[in-house]
């Protein structure tokens, strides 16, 4: 008799796990992922909830040093600027000369293509279609005329421009591809657009009536960067042209040959 009850309980207990195992098998079916179902490992996710750390790729205790090294840095060069010591000079005297640079951004752009073939995204890029006109300002190469006409004042009258007149309404063309990294008032020059070139050089274009480019717009040879002032007299007009090698303006004459 007892034989017989241990049998049958024997009997419940493997009904039971085989039930219990049914019911895993079926829970781990309906919760696996699509690669586990097919047989493989399950990919690690980094995807985390509130409170179950930081991604792999951004460390909070990084992110944090960076912040404290920059706000180091940012008061260690406020402590130079009020030390009158003549060592902080120097120091202020570099930094000043570092953050009044112009960043040479078509010289980058420039320089990025040629070792790569593709614009840097970071860096305004060239249109389709623009040539490569990679040469220095030097006599002898062809540049694009501003504009037609004659020159009205000459670089020795100010050292820094000339003056050259056009007809009424006249367009004013970039001299050679590069950015546009200025445009508004000048001193002396009035409405002016300043285009930055690879080879560090600049062209001012000033005196304009109507500006026609975009500030960090990348612009080709012979792009109508604006329009001339018209004359008092109504009948031409005229415009301001300078030619910028790093702090000092060469007479535009010299690289140019004007009609």
């Amino acid at each position: 008799m007892n034989s017989r009850a241990d049998d049958i309980r024997r009997r419940m207990m493997k009904r039971k796990r085989e039930r219990e195992r049914m019911e895993k098998m079926s829970h781990n079916r309906f919760f696996s992922t699509e690669e586990e179902r097919h047989g493989f490992d399950r990919i690690p996710s980094y995807d985390t909830g509130p409170g179950e750390g930081g991604h792999p790729l951004f460390k909070k205790e990084v992110f944090l040093f960076k912040v404290l090294a920059s706000a180091c840095l940012v008061l260690i060069v406020a402590i130079i600027f009020r030390s009158p010591s003549e060592k902080a000079e120097t120091i202020q005297q570099y930094v000043k000369q570092t953050m009044d640079q112009e960043f040479q951004f078509a010289a980058v752009s420039d320089w990025y293509e040629d070792q790569f073939g593709k614009p840097l995204a970071l860096l305004p890029a060239k249109k389709s279609g623009d040539e490569e006109n990679k040469q220095d300002l030097t006599p002898g190469n062809q540049y694009a005329l501003p504009a037609s006409g004659k020159i009205l004042e000459d670089f020795g009258d100010n050292g820094q421009r000339i003056q050259i007149e056009t007809g009424k309404g006249a367009g004013v063309e970039a001299m050679d591809e590069g950015l546009v990294h200025f445009v508004g008032m000048k001193e002396g020059f009035g409405k002016t657009v300043i285009v930055q070139h690879a080879d560090k050089s600049e062209t001012w274009y000033g005196n304009l009536d109507k500006i026609d480019v975009s500030l960090y717009e990348y612009i080709s040879k012979g792009a109508k960067v604006g329009t001339a002032m018209d004359s008092t007299d109504g009948i031409k007009g005229s415009f301001y042209f300078a030619i910028k090698k790093g702090d000092d303006f060469v007479d535009p004459v010299q690289v140019i040959k004007f009609e």
